[in-house]
């Protein structure tokens, strides 16, 4: 599934920003970028995230800013900067009279500017983990909505299945009928002057009857949608692997019914049935 959750916290002049978005996936790939003065509390924040959000591909984005806006893990770094610029004037005195082209020249030196190391404190701590809860509730409460929106719209698809399944007794009745029918029609056409043993063919229609009967398929299939229902509701968070199996085995019921059809409007049934499973998969993929 996907989501997204956004928090914010302030200390001072810094301020922590968290961002939190993910994609689907079918296993559990948590990617942090954040500075390194935060890296020693990322085992505990990936432990957090990884028991609460399980699958999917997350991507966690923390930024430490000043009030204003600017990159706060971004600075120059003052010791170098001042060995560079003695080292310079002491190579080429007359550097000194031009400040402002020396100080131009040392920063871009390497490792002038760049990555600047600081030590959190205990009050910068209390507040990324701060920032990040709130951010994390938030993740999770989208994804709490997209998983209600989602179990609605499967819980249709698999009730319209359901509901298509007597629509079939209407068109069985009339299926012997219309084989009794046809297979005279047949003998009529091939066998002109021969006597037809009405026992044989009675024997026949049934036996072309018990072939396409679809009295079996019809009740498992039942008994998966409702199966299915009953694992959407489930408090299970990792359901959907099962729902995608229960799925799987509608399918194969229907493909069923759909071979022993012998019957336009039977066939016609079945179309819808396979329209609303692929539908049930497309949104499936979402949780697997």
């Amino acid at each position: 599934m996907t989501g997204f959750g956004r928090a914010s916290a302030q200390v001072g002049e810094v301020v922590v920003q968290v961002e939190i978005r993910a994609l689907n996936a079918r296993q559990t790939d948590i990617r942090f970028k954040l500075p390194s003065v935060y890296r020693e509390l990322e085992l505990s924040m990936r432990t957090s995230l990884q028991q609460q959000a399980f699958r999917g591909k997350i991507d966690v984005l923390i930024e430490r800013k000043d009030a204003q806006g600017g990159d706060l893990s971004q600075g120059i770094n003052q010791p170098l900067f001042q060995r560079y610029r003695k080292q310079l004037i002491s190579l080429a005195p007359g550097l000194a009279d031009d400040e402002a082209g020396l100080v131009a020249s040392v920063l871009r030196l390497p490792n002038v500017v760049g990555t600047t190391e600081t030590e959190l404190t205990k009050e910068e701590n209390e507040k990324l983990l701060e920032a990040f809860g709130l951010a994390l509730n938030d993740f999770l409460a989208f994804r709490h909505t997209e998983g209600e929106s989602l179990s609605t719209d499967l819980a249709l698809h698999a009730e319209a299945i359901a509901n298509s399944i007597p629509e079939l007794a209407d068109f069985e009745a009339t299926r012997s009928t219309k084989m009794r029918k046809r297979l005279e029609r047949l003998i009529d056409e091939n066998l002109t002057g021969t006597a037809v043993d009405q026992n044989r063919l009675e024997q026949e229609v049934l036996f072309y009857l018990e072939k396409i009967d679809i009295s079996e398929e019809k009740v498992r299939l039942r008994q998966h949608c409702t199966f299915f229902l009953e694992k959407l509701n489930d408090a299970d968070p990792e359901k959907g692997r099962r729902l995608n199996f229960i799925a799987q085995e509608m399918g194969r019921e229907i493909n069923t019914l759909g071979a022993k059809a012998y019957s336009s409007d039977i066939q016609r049934v079945v179309v819808g049935m396979k329209e609303e499973l692929e539908k049930i998969k497309e949104q499936i993929a979402n949780i697997v």
